[in-house]
């Protein structure tokens, strides 16, 4: 009977005391998952209050800053750097109806305006590499063994506005991020004073599409492109209103600060953190955006070799605003510059107005490839020519000459940031026309961009909508021929 009683108090003892612990353990990860979540929660406040602080890239990467020399409307390559003496010959020709079978073209169909219309510009060598560039760029020709020239890129689309989202974004649909939005989202920025993400423009308008094009669609607007004006202050309203006193506005911004910090907390809002990293950056520019815009401090000689006067805007003086971007700590430095939409007519020919416009780039992109070698920036920023298409083999009905929009072959340029130098990528075909080899798609190219700046395309994604999004979308090959 006692032994009975016994086992049975024996029983229960042990059963309290396992429970006891399982108590004692539960609590101790409850209390642990607690303190870990208050943790995690005050790690994202500090990340979401600086979304911008600099982020690990994947793996080690061979480029740090970008920037990014965009040519909005399509410069024609066949005027530039893809010589083709069989056009040349074949000029006013019919061009083969198979080559253009099933085709689109923007102003043109198959059964108008399909002769073929050879260069008139003067091509010579360059360069150990060898590569083929017209007197139109003369200055352009002396960068030859720093760069990668890719002569087969290809894009999706033919007209100017969606043809440029989709070489920015990696789609023709508005609303998604720009790819200097996702390589800040990815990378963040080195800089404390200035944007991550910079956008200078020149030329006689913005780009079609205007602002989408540096936009950071679903992604937190912390990643978005910051327009600096040309001329006057680079922001407007970037100086303090008369009798607001520096240390007025600090209190001012420290205020407001603390409530947001505060909402940020309770929401995980990341829109909030966008405020406050907006207003902190603000305050910070009204110092750092006027230094960077002086260029008293720039010698003669640097002045001399971008072309640059000091106080009239121009792109040469965007590509010196540029080096000094990323000097400063930029990630991304993206310049716009019109207009080579060369279809023939007023103020659109491959005559005297594309001249023009080539004069206009050709000595400012030398001379910032030239002095970025120079100081030791090329190894490891990234530096991009290019536009959104190219131009057709075949000329237009028009009353002066011009060239369509021509989606299926283009030039594009790399130089620094892990490319090959003196190299050439892909070749077209006799006339210009299809790639002949080695097809590179803007989706490629993306992927080889991110991936020179240590970051897997396939692995840099957010999730809008239910959906993993990324750059490439469900595309991208790198171009290893492009690597050094």
């Amino acid at each position: 009977m006692n032994s009975h009683h016994d086992s049975a108090a024996l029983h229960h003892a042990t059963r309290r005391h396992f429970f006891s612990r399982c108590a004692l353990g539960l609590g101790s990860i409850a209390l642990g998952s607690l303190l870990n979540g208050r943790r995690a929660m005050a790690a994202d406040a500090a990340h979401l209050a600086n979304p911008m602080a600099p982020k690990q890239p994947m793996f080690t990467p061979r480029a740090k800053n970008v920037i990014y020399l965009f040519m909005a409307g399509g410069p024609s390559q066949l005027e530039l750097f893809d010589y083709k003496p069989k056009l040349v010959e074949l000029n006013g020709q019919p061009i083969p109806q198979s080559y253009i079978e099933g085709k689109r073209f923007a102003f043109m169909g198959s059964s108008h305006g399909t002769k073929l219309f050879g260069t008139r510009r003067e091509f010579k060598q360059h360069g150990q590499s060898g590569m083929w560039v017209s007197n139109l760029f003369p200055h352009t020709a002396t960068i030859v063994d720093d760069a990668t020239f890719v002569k087969s890129c290809a894009a999706n689309l033919f007209n100017h506005a969606p043809a440029k989202l989709f070489m920015n974004t990696g789609s023709g649909q508005f609303g998604r991020p720009s790819m200097g939005s996702w390589v800040t989202y990815g990378l963040g920025s080195e800089s404390q004073n200035l944007p991550g993400f910079v956008v200078l423009q020149s030329g006689p308008r913005g780009p079609r599409g205007g602002a989408v094009n540096w936009a950071s669609g679903f992604l937190p607007t912390s990643y978005q492109g910051v327009p600096l004006r040309g001329s006057g202050d680079p922001i407007l309203n970037i100086s303090s209103p008369k009798g607001v006193t520096a240390q007025r506005q600090r209190d001012c911004i420290d205020a407001v600060r603390d409530l947001n910090l505060k909402r940020l907390v309770e929401t995980g809002d990341q829109e909030i953190s966008t405020r406050i990293s907006a207003y902190e950056m603000a305050y910070r520019m009204q110092s750092s955006a006027p230094e960077l815009i002086d260029l008293s401090g720039e010698s003669a000689a640097t002045l001399k070799l971008y072309g640059v006067d000091k106080d009239k805007p121009s792109f040469a003086r965007n590509c010196l605003l540029a080096r000094r971007l990323v000097e400063r700590g930029s990630r991304f430095v993206q310049l716009y510059h019109t207009n080579w939409d060369s279809h023939g007519g007023p103020g659109e020919n491959l005559e005297g107005d594309f001249e023009k416009v080539c004069r206009e780039v050709d000595q400012g992109q030398a001379a910032l490839v030239h002095d970025l070698k120079a100081r030791g920036l090329l190894d490891d920023t990234l530096v991009i020519w290019g536009g959104e298409f190219g131009r057709t083999p075949m000329g237009e009905n028009r009353d002066t000459t011009g060239r369509n929009h021509h989606i299926d072959a283009f030039t594009m340029w790399f130089a620094g940031g892990g490319v090959k130098r003196g190299a050439i990528v892909g070749e077209t075909d006799e006339l210009g026309f299809n790639p002949a080899s080695d097809r590179c798609h803007v989706h490629d190219i993306h992927a080889t961009i991110l991936h020179l700046l240590g970051i897997e395309h396939e692995k840099l994604t957010f999730k809008f909508q239910g959906r993993d999004f990324r750059l490439t979308d469900v595309h991208g090959e790198l171009i290893h021929k492009m690597l050094a």
